[in-house]
């Protein structure tokens, strides 16, 4: 069977017929020698793509960008978006690809979208390609997200090109083939309002609540519907990347989707260390992204979004900004609720408990436990051991007086001890990305040994199965990881 005859090549451009004007048609660079670096054997299942053809020539060429298949239209995608505050009327897929969509095994439709692939008519002076290590951080970081449980796109496939880009090091230029449900985002809308073109601002508005969010069709003003539908998705997607410690890094509004998917894995980390001021990103100077800045710019984001869609929510202007301020407004409540939610999931707690909750986050911000390693620890003091808690703390005394409130708490709900501890494992992973075990993998699959990167892949598919001769990727970096710093890659 040919890569043309093979069912992955069987994309939609659903995206190219409704969106004229958001987009350009355009080729990717050539790949003098492209090679498949790694393959999602996962996805490719869960997509119902032919993984044989994949790996063949002609589907590692389909990966790279060096060959299209037939009936699929290549387009970088026009956007705009505010990055750290300043806004950029003219951003778009400067080194991507959307080569159209896939429907996969449940009816969905899933974009298929290429990293990488050289310069488009966006690049604003950058040369389009990317180097291996930050594609296969993504594809590590992505398929972390996905096994915790957080709304994520996903990479297909890395596939390196037979040339080297020049960023911080000389590395194999590489190309990512990763799925999403989509790329629309907060600055895709930014764009078509720039444009005053109301047919096609109210296009957009209708692709995005047929592809995410159909219910807002019905609604007397499907506009503020869907603007309700996204502000409601990013309030559930912050609070779990707060509740396993994910930092994104560089939460521009064009890093932000429609769909409520985490996407762009760039200077992003886990954090080690409790701290709500943590930031890893080498290009975040201010902090604007730290930790605990993420629930306020998800908010001042979807402002920026409601912005966008004014003139479709009311023909008043005033009236219009009523109606969208009081959406936006809700994020608060949306945001608090969803992470109260997780956070009591986490410490094993049926009934509200905010004071009990305050005061352990009072003790976090004082203590810098190990974020992971604490909330994985509390199922074995509910159990009876306190130790592997209070080792994580300076001030035993202080985390001896909330444990025993904690445990009454427990006590009074009713429930067998191991019944609840039990529960509290299955939300607080014993593995996350590691950032010295992340950047392991990369300098060693960027040097030619892959088997870091595999065997890591293979660690975080499980995060919550404690597993015997994994020690060392549950445990922090030697020394902590304070000046850790990650790059875009760009």
């Amino acid at each position: 069977m040919t890569v043309a005859d093979a069912r992955p090549l069987a994309l939609d451009d659903w995206f190219v017929r409704d969106l004229g004007g958001l987009y350009r048609p355009w080729q990717a660079a050539p790949a003098p020698s492209p090679e498949l670096v790694a393959l999602n054997e996962g996805l490719t299942a869960e997509l119902g793509l032919d993984a044989e053809a994949l790996r063949s020539p002609e589907g590692v060429a389909v990966l790279a960008g060096a060959a299209v298949p037939a009936g699929a239209t290549p387009v970088a995608q026009a956007y705009a978006g505010h990055q750290f505050g300043n806004y950029s009327p003219r951003l778009g897929d400067g080194r991507a690809l959307l080569l159209g969509e896939l429907v996969d095994a449940e009816g969905r439709h899933r974009d298929l979208h290429l990293k990488g692939s050289g310069r488009t008519p966006f690049a604003r002076g950058g040369d389009g390609k990317a180097p291996l290590g930050p594609m296969l951080r993504e594809y590590i970081v992505g398929e972390a997200m996905h096994a915790l449980g957080v709304p994520t796109t996903r990479a297909l496939a890395v596939v390196t090109t037979g040339e080297e880009v020049a960023r911080e090091t000389v590395q194999p230029g590489a190309v990512l083939a990763r799925v999403a449900s989509s790329h629309l985002r907060v600055g895709t809308f930014q764009y078509a309002a720039a444009t005053q073109d109301a047919d096609l601002l109210r296009r957009l508005t209708d692709h995005a609540i047929t592809r995410h969010h159909p219910h807002a069709a019905q609604a007397e003003r499907p506009a503020l519907a869907l603007l309700e539908a996204v502000v409601e998705v990013q309030a559930s997607l912050i609070a779990r990347w707060m509740t396993v410690g994910f930092i994104h890094g560089v939460m521009n509004t064009d890093n932000m989707t429609i769909s409520g998917e985490t996407i762009d894995y760039g200077p992003c980390a886990f954090m080690d260390a409790f701290d709500l001021s943590t930031v890893f990103s080498s290009i975040d100077h201010g902090a604007r992204y730290a930790y605990g800045n993420q629930p306020r710019v998800a908010a001042w984001n979807l402002a920026r979004f409601a912005e966008s869609l004014l003139s479709l929510i009311d023909d008043d202007a005033e009236r219009a900004v009523e109606l969208a301020s009081e959406v936006v407004s809700s994020f608060g409540e949306r945001y608090t609720r969803h992470w109260s939610a997780g956070l009591h999931a986490k410490l094993g707690l049926d009934d509200e408990q905010p004071q009990l909750v305050q005061d352990l986050l009072e003790l976090l911000a004082a203590q810098h436990p190990d974020h992971t390693r604490f909330f994985r620890a509390l199922s074995t003091a509910a159990r009876g051991d306190a130790a592997p808690v209070r080792d994580l703390v300076i001030d035993r005394e202080a985390v001896d007086a909330w444990l025993e409130r904690w445990r009454a708490a427990l006590a009074a709900q009713g429930r067998p001890v191991e019944e609840v501890a039990d529960a509290m494992d299955r939300v607080n992973p014993v593995y996350v990305p590691r950032n010295h075990k992340v950047e392991e993998a990369l300098a060693a699959g960027v040097a030619g040994d892959l088997e870091p990167f595999r065997r890591l892949v293979d660690v975080l598919a499980r995060p919550f199965e404690e597993r015997p001769g994994l020690e060392e990727y549950a445990a922090p970096a030697p020394g902590g990881s304070a000046a850790y710093v990650t790059y875009c890659g760009t």
